[in-house]
């Protein structure tokens, strides 16, 4: 790994740095419906075959192929019918050569059946669909429309796999396969403190020299967006003692991480700098990387990991995708740590920094495999307007001097 010039620690040197910190928390098990976006700790295996029963895929006739295979318009097989199954039944009618049975889709399939006529390959369909029906076309071959015992999956085969996110797709599928309980990792506990004496709460009157404190709301969002729980959300004045005392509360409440913005870089009023200097339990950096070079991380005595991003809104969202959503993810034992990235081709052109990498609030067309930049001002900082419209942040190697249309670059998607 090759170092970052003027001093300055990689991207790649920092996160290693981070993740080298993290100890995955512990697990506990939950009832499958309370489990919802939690991490699994161990494989959850299907108690029971999906499907559980051979069934109908169709609304139709359970019937022998024998008994059909010739059946055409011309020369229709007329059948006695002898049950009729809607869902949820139990009935497993015998069907003897010549006879049917009327059945809805996923009714379990008579055992004597081995295909399904639809009601539409019928004269009279469900109108006329009880006593007899004429077959007016075949089924392909034995088995069509016949959902086969364990097609799916057997009793005892993985569902989710530990590492994995139980998302909507993957409940439902835990459900199907007669999962009760999972064991999941617990959800980190969350601190965001804003730092600045300028900021004002949001929807508070605006005045020259105070501005929105846009970084907390922003935090809130990610954390929760990242399967974390926000215990605290602070903002504090420029004051190391300030400082000192929201990270005493945030570790009464359990916090295993503290995120803090604003109060890390070489300013006359750097409040995190001051709290923690010295002491050897959190260290800052010079990373190279644009924006967020400032930063700051660090275990307490608690075990609780501290985060220090800059102060402007772009550096926080670029910060946490590429440090803390990682670590928030490891921490909770997940198989992918890092968002997905695309190759795509610039339908515009932009300048990047000397010697850094650039993460660049970018605006994404999927279909067309377009990047472009979110805003005319390019990877400002300050310019958190543009993250309303950015999907991804496209990432220049720092030995690119400006990118040019058509160009190809990676883009980390964040939507």
């Amino acid at each position: 790994m090759s170092a970052a010039p003027g001093g300055r620690r990689t991207v790649e040197e920092q996160l290693a740095r981070v993740l080298d910190a993290v100890r995955p928390l512990p697990s506990e098990t939950r009832a499958i419906r309370d489990a919802s976006a939690r991490t699994l700790a161990a494989d959850a295996t299907a108690a029971h075959d999906i499907p559980l029963f051979d069934n109908s895929a169709m609304d139709g006739f359970a019937v022998r192929y024998a008994d059909v295979a010739t059946a055409s318009a011309d020369a229709p097989v007329t059948l006695r019918v002898v049950a009729d199954l809607p869902a949820g039944v139990s009935d497993d009618p015998a069907l003897a050569p010549g006879e049917a049975a009327r059945i809805m889709t996923g009714s379990p399939a008579p055992t004597d059946a081995d295909a399904i006529v639809p009601f539409e390959d019928t004269t009279g369909g469900l109108a006329d669909s009880l006593g007899e029906v004429r077959v007016l076309r075949a089924p392909a071959k034995a088995g069509v429309f016949v959902r086969r015992r364990g097609a799916d999956l057997s009793a005892g085969d993985p569902v989710v796999r530990a590492g994995e996110r139980l998302g909507a797709f993957q409940l439902a599928a835990a459900v199907a396969a007669g999962i009760a309980e999972v064991a999941v990792r617990r959800a980190p506990r969350v601190a965001v403190v804003s730092t600045g004496s300028e900021l004002l709460a949001p929807g508070d009157a605006v005045v020259r020299g105070r501005i929105p404190d846009s970084n907390g709301p922003l935090l809130e969002q990610l954390v929760g967006g990242a399967d974390a729980e926000v215990v605290l959300v602070a903002r504090v004045v420029d004051e190391a003692d300030a400082v000192r005392a929201v990270t005493a509360e945030a570790v009464a409440l359990g916090a295993d991480v503290i995120v803090f913005t604003g109060g890390v870089s070489a300013g006359a009023y750097e409040p995190v700098r001051g709290a923690f200097d010295g002491g050897g339990e959190v260290e800052f950096a010079s990373v190279s990387m644009q924006p967020g070079k400032p930063q700051a991380f660090g275990v307490l005595d608690s075990g609780t990991l501290v985060f220090g991003l800059p102060g402007n809104p772009v550096s926080v969202a670029v910060s946490f995708e590429v440090f803390v959503r990682p670590a928030l993810l490891a921490m909770q034992g997940r198989a992918a740590i890092h968002r997905p990235l695309a190759s795509l081709t610039a339908d515009a052109a932009w300048t990047t920094p000397p010697g850094r990498r650039q993460y660049l609030p970018a605006v994404v067309d999927l279909v067309a495999g377009t990047v472009r930049p979110a805003t005319a001002g390019g990877s400002g900082s300050h310019l958190a307007g543009g993250l309303a419209r950015a999907q991804a942040f496209a990432i220049v190697p720092a030995e690119v001097e400006a990118v040019a249309v058509g160009d190809r670059i990676d883009v980390m998607l964040v939507e």
